[in-house]
């Protein structure tokens, strides 16, 4: 039992578990955070340098007392698109400006009326499915990513003017990569002793690799990329500039952002055991995930959120340290610098991302419904029943709610109409229409 030790949030580790400890978080996050770079054309080390900063400054603000690690934000790549293909990358850089504004000024309503109202917008029954669905929606992200499915696609030919349809198969050599990396993952963590045992993710994704080469996923012309790439190199910054158009296209993403962030926020109070919603408070921790976003707007990186990748890696490891956490950024801002060292980190392909993904997204599912689990939910009651219910259907069946040029869909939609469900519950409480409240008032009883 010792070698699954819990190390706490505020305990040290020695130097020498530090360091592996801390590429492992920085390599859980890397597949997915620079992503969102390339979606948008800009060089990825911009990211890496403001993932690693903000993730600096979410400690400080929360007082050293909240586990999470920043990465690039998914939530704002269809309407940042918009922007960027309208009147540039600057301009969605303002918008991301406010909109970290914005959730600092939510962050300050928070404080002021306190927390006890999300019991209310989204009780346990809700809650439980949605923040399972943080990690169930990206289940086929990560089985794409590992190139384990075969896709679909229409080219036009220009010939004949008509569309062929084109099947990319699954390729075997990816499914053996994937594999290997999944099962050092899982096994690992099962299997592995003493100091072995935090560190499984990291000895999956150097399998993975090592699996990589042997096939020929990886091959000589990525290393000749690495070789070409300067020792030194300077992120990219570049400053906002505002449009008001622009912004009202970025701005609804708010709502994404501050759904997502309770959702992990209370994954990652059921891994370390702590409510960190009160202690150090969610008003801290939303407000230092939006001010990180508002200063990536302000030096020209894409916004921040806490990772999903990251809670999996504590729930696997055991290990909670912020310390630990604080030397992936440290070392996430020193690869944004060296540019040889970003190009070989970036050099890690699919398979061994998605076999990693594939286990950590699980774990996210999986503590969604430890939220149910530990709050007792009583299904006999049909209001749990029915909101548990339309919320894992809304959340999964794809359809989608449209905004102008906004999209609510998946977890994001499902946890709107989860608010708004609870929101009716609770008012018909108050008029006393509804046929099980007294029995939820005794149920409530010690």
């Amino acid at each position: 039992m010792e070698s699954r030790r819990i190390i706490q949030v505020e305990e040290k580790v020695p130097f020498k578990m530090l360091v592996p400890l801390s590429l492992q978080h920085m390599f859980a996050m890397f597949g997915a955070s620079v992503l969102v770079p390339f979606l948008f054309g800009i060089n990825p080390a911009i990211v890496l340098f403001m993932n690693g900063v903000g993730t600096l400054l979410f400690m400080f603000i929360t007082k050293g007392k909240a586990p999470a690690y920043l990465g690039s934000s998914f939530a704002f790549l269809a309407p940042a698109g918009i922007v960027i293909a309208t009147w540039g990358y600057s301009y969605a850089l303002g918008g991301f400006v406010v909109v970290g504004l914005c959730g600092c000024i939510l962050a300050g309503i928070i404080y002021k009326f306190g927390i006890e109202w999300i019991n209310v917008v989204l009780p346990p029954a809700a809650m439980g499915p949605v923040v399972a669905l943080i990690g169930l929606e990206l289940a086929g992200t990560a089985a794409s990513t590992a190139g384990i499915v075969s896709s679909t696609s229409y080219v036009l030919d220009e010939a004949s003017g008509l569309y062929e349809q084109v099947v990319t198969a699954i390729v075997p050599e990816n499914v053996i990569v994937f594999l290997v990396t999944l099962a050092f993952a899982v096994f690992g963590s099962v299997m592995f002793k003493k100091f072995l045992a935090v560190i499984p993710i990291l000895i999956a994704i150097v399998a993975g690799y090592l699996a990589a080469l042997i096939t020929g996923v990886v091959g000589p012309a990525t290393f000749a990329a690495v070789a070409e790439a300067p020792w030194f190199s300077l992120p990219n910054f570049q400053l906002p500039q505002f449009n008001l158009e622009a912004i009202i296209i970025i701005l609804p993403v708010l709502l994404v952002i501050a759904s997502e962030h309770i959702g992990h926020q209370i994954v990652t109070s059921k891994v370390v055991g702590r409510d960190l919603l009160k202690d150090p408070g969610l008003h801290r921790s939303l407000f230092a995930d939006n001010f990180s976003t508002m200063l990536s707007g302000f030096i020209g990186s894409v916004p921040t959120t806490t990772y999903g990748e990251n809670i999996g890696v504590m729930a696997v490891t055991k290990v909670y340290s912020v310390q630990v956490i604080a030397g992936a950024a440290i070392i996430s801002i020193i690869c944004s610098f060296v540019g040889k060292l970003s190009m070989l980190i970036s050099t890690i392909p699919g398979p061994v991302i998605g076999g990693i993904s594939f286990l950590l997204y699980g774990m996210i599912g999986a503590a969604g419904i430890r939220i149910l689990v530990d709050a007792q939910v009583d299904y006999g009651k049909s209001r749990n029943l029915a909101l548990t219910s339309v919320v894992f259907v809304v959340g999964l069946s794809g359809i989608a709610v449209n905004f102008g040029t906004i999209q609510l869909k998946g977890m994001v939609l499902a946890a709107v109409i989860g608010m708004i469900l609870s929101l009716i519950f609770f008012i018909l409480d108050k008029l006393k229409l509804t046929n099980d409240r007294e029995e939820e008032h005794l149920y409530d009883q010690p």
